[in-house]
C-alpha cells in the first residue's frame, strides 16, 4: 500500500506554526515512506475564506520547501463529488432532511438545557414522512443512536466516544453547500488517503467522520492527532505570545531550515539530537516518537537554531539572503557589492542570530555615515585624555596607500609603541568612534571594511568630541 496523505487549510488567513508543523509532519512522514504528498485547500467558507490566504499559504510552503505531489485542489472546485455523497446517503436512507429553523433549534437546545439535557438536536425530522414544508431544508446524516465510535489513534491509542452523545450531523446546509465534516471524508475517499495526521483540535470530529466513512462503505484511514502547541505560559500559542505567521518569521530574518528543523522538534525527537539536516528528518522520521504531551513554544531556542544555520550557511548565499534587507533599509550600494559583503558578513555571522539583525550590524558598523554613540561608551572613551590617541591614529591611517588589516595594525602598533600604551587603551576609543559602542568585531577588519575615506570622516567627529572635552 502506498501512503498518500494530505495537508489541508483553510484559507481565511495567514499559515500559523500549528498548521505548518502539521504539514511538515505529513511532509515528513509521505518523504519517509516514499508515499504522496497532497495540498489541498479547505475553502468551502466561502465567507471567511480569500485568495489572498490561499496565496499566503502557498508561499510559506515553498518557502519552508514543503513540496507537494499533488494539488492545490479547491474543495470549492469539487462540489459535483459532494452532491452525489449526499445524494447516496438520502437515497440509503442514511441521512434525512431537516425542516427546523434555527429559531426553534435554539428554542430547543435552551428548553434542554434548563432540563439539564445535552444541548443537542432532538432529531425531530429524522422519521418524517409528511409533505415538505415551504423552506429550504438542512440535509442531516443518521448518526447511531446506540454503541460506541472508537477512534485508534496512531499516537494517542485508543479513544472511546459514546454514540448517544452524538446528535445528528448537518452535512449540507439550507442553500445547498456541503459542510466541513462532510466534505472531508468524501475528499480522503476520493484521493486514497491512507493516513490522516493533523492537530488534536479535530479529535472530536474524527467519530463523526468516522460513522461517515462507514455509511459511505468505505475503509478507515490511519487516524493520529498531533497534541497542541502551547506559549510559554502554557496557554493555547496564539498572536499575543508573538508572532505565530510563517511568513512573519520570513519577515523577521529567520532561515527557513531553522524554523523545519524547530518545528518538528515541537514534540516529536530523535533522542538527544537537535539539529537536523532535512536528509536526516526524512530518514528518521516517525510516528512512532512523536509525544502524547503538549509542546512549548520557546522563542529563545528557535533563535539559538536560527543563529546555528547562519553560521553553518555559506558567505555567497547569506549575502543573497541578507540583501533584501539592506535594500529595504535603502542600503543599496553596499548590498551590490558581493565581495565586500561577504567579508563583512563573516565577521558578523557568529555575533547575529537573523538576517534582520545582521542587516542592523552591518549598517551600524559599516555603512551608515553617522554613528550613534552609546551614552556611557562616549563619556568613558571619548575625552580629552584619548584625544591624543585618536589623532595619532588618524595621522598614521591617513598617509595609508594601502588600507588593510596589516597596514592598519602596523600603525596601532606605531602609536602603541609611542604613547607607551597597551593597544587597548587606543583600541577602545577608536572601536567607539567607529560604531558607538564598545563590542564589535576585530577592530583591524572593523576598519578596513569601513574603508579610508569613512573611517577618518568617524575620526574627525569623535575628534571633535574629544576635544570639545578639553574646553
Amino acid at each position: 500500500m502506498q501512503v498518500r496523505v494530505r495537508f489541508a487549510p483553510s484559507p481565511t488567513g495567514y499559515l500559523h506554526i500549528g498548521g505548518a508543523r502539521t504539514a511538515l509532519f505529513n511532509w515528513l512522514f509521505a518523504r519517509h515512506h516514499g508515499g504522496v504528498f497532497i495540498l489541498r485547500i479547505e475553502d468551502t467558507d466561502r465567507e471567511r475564506s480569500t485568495d489572498e490566504s490561499i496565496q499566503a499559504i502557498i508561499d510559506s510552503m515553498k518557502w519552508l520547501s514543503l513540496d507537494w505531489d499533488e494539488g492545490p485542489y479547491r474543495q470549492t472546485e469539487r462540489f459535483d463529488l459532494y452532491r452525489a455523497g449526499i445524494e447516496q446517503l438520502l437515497k440509503e436512507g442514511k441521512a434525512y432532511y431537516c425542516y427546523r429553523s434555527q429559531e426553534e433549534l435554539a428554542q430547543r437546545r435552551d428548553e434542554a438545557m434548563q432540563k439539564g439535557l445535552a444541548p443537542k438536536y432532538d432529531r425531530r425530522c429524522r422519521d418524517y414522512a409528511g409533505p415538505a414544508p415551504h423552506q429550504n431544508p438542512v440535509v442531516r446524516f443518521k448518526a447511531p443512536l446506540e454503541g460506541q465510535t472508537v477512534v485508534n489513534d496512531d499516537i494517542r491509542g485508543t479513544v472511546v466516544f459514546e454514540n448517544s452523545q452524538l446528535d445528528d450531523l448537518i452535512i449540507a446546509r439550507s442553500n445547498g453547500t456541503p459542510t466541513y465534516n462532510f466534505v472531508v471524508v468524501m475528499d480522503d475517499v476520493d484521493m486514497g488517503i491512507t493516513h490522516i495526521i493533523r492537530g488534536d483540535d479535530h479529535l472530536n470530529n474524527t467519530p463523526r467522520q468516522i460513522q461517515l466513512y462507514q455509511a459511505l462503505g468505505h475503509e478507515l484511514p490511519r487516524f493520529a492527532h498531533l497534541p497542541m502547541i502551547l506559549g510559554q505560559d502554557k496557554t493555547r500559542l496564539s498572536k499575543r505570545h508573538g508572532a505565530t505567521s510563517v511568513l512573519a518569521y520570513r519577515d523577521m530574518g529567520y532561515l527557513p531550515q531553522a524554523l523545519v528543523n524547530y518545528l518538528v522538534r515541537l514534540g516529536w525527537a530523535y533522542g538527544d539530537q537537535e539539529v537536523f539536516s532535512r536528509e536526516e528528518l526524512m530518514e528518521k522520521f516517525s510516528l512512532d516518537n512523536v509525544g502524547k504531551a503538549s509542546a512549548v513554544f520557546n522563542p529563545e531556542k528557535l533563535q539559538w537554531l536560527n543563529s546555528v544555520y547562519i553560521n553553518q550557511t555559506p558567505l555567497e548565499t547569506l549575502a543573497e539572503l541578507v540583501h533584501p534587507f539592506l535594500v529595504e533599509q535603502g542600503l543599496v550600494e553596499h548590498s551590490q557589492k558581493q565581495e565586500w559583503l561577504c567579508k563583512a558578513i563573516a565577521t558578523l555571522k557568529e555575533r547575529t542570530r537573523d538576517l534582520r539583525e545582521m542587516a542592523g550590524a552591518l549598517m551600524r558598523y559599516y555603512i551608515s555615515d553617522t554613528v550613534t554613540y552609546e551614552p556611557a561608551a562616549r563619556k568613558k572613551f571619548l575625552n580629552s585624555k584619548t584625544l591624543p590617541y585618536l589623532k595619532a591614529v588618524k595621522a598614521g591611517l591617513s598617509e595609508l596607500d594601502t588600507f588593510d588589516e596589516e597596514h592598519i595594525h602596523a600603525v596601532f602598533a606605531e602609536v602603541v609603541k609611542e604613547a607607551a600604551i597597551k593597544l587597548g587603551a587606543v583600541a577602545q576609543p577608536v572601536r567607539v568612534a567607529m560604531t558607538g559602542g564598545t563590542a564589535s568585531p576585530g577592530i583591524f577588519d572593523v576598519l578596513a571594511l569601513i574603508g579610508k575615506t569613512r573611517v577618518i570622516q568617524r575620526l574627525d567627529r569623535a575628534i571633535e568630541i574629544c576635544a570639545h572635552d578639553e574646553l
